[in-house]
């Protein structure tokens, strides 16, 4: 097989120096952190869902306003096996602010 089969163009992705918070340890004192995929909300333009392990088959989601989240960390993305790609952050949410976390499931799944 000749190697210019095996071989693909790439696109090309920038190198962004990691931020981290100016204050670290007074967020860590305000705030809790959520890791997951982030994702629009279907409807509200002021939230936003951020789906926990995307690929697990029992996963759940948060639905967070946007306004409660002060910082953002960007984490290694996921890619499946049929390569798509799914951007993974941690968000870092203000103590007390309300969310709501949900967990669908199949009906008639009792196993799992």
């Amino acid at each position: 097989m000749p190697i210019k089969t095996l071989l693909k163009n790439t696109e090309h992705f920038e190198i962004e120096k990691y931020k981290k918070p100016k204050d670290r340890k007074m967020l860590v004192k305000t705030h809790i952190p959520y890791s997951g995929s982030p994702h629009k909300h279907p409807y509200d333009s002021e939230k936003m869902i951020l789906v926990v392990d995307p690929y697990y088959t029992s996963t759940f989601y948060y639905e967070l306003n946007k306004s409660d989240i002060s910082f953002v960390e960007e984490l290694p993305n996921l890619v499946n096996l049929d390569g798509e790609v799914l951007i993974m952050v941690r968000l870092w949410i203000k103590k007390l602010s309300i969310a709501v976390r949900c967990t669908p499931f199949i009906v008639g799944d009792i196993k799992g």
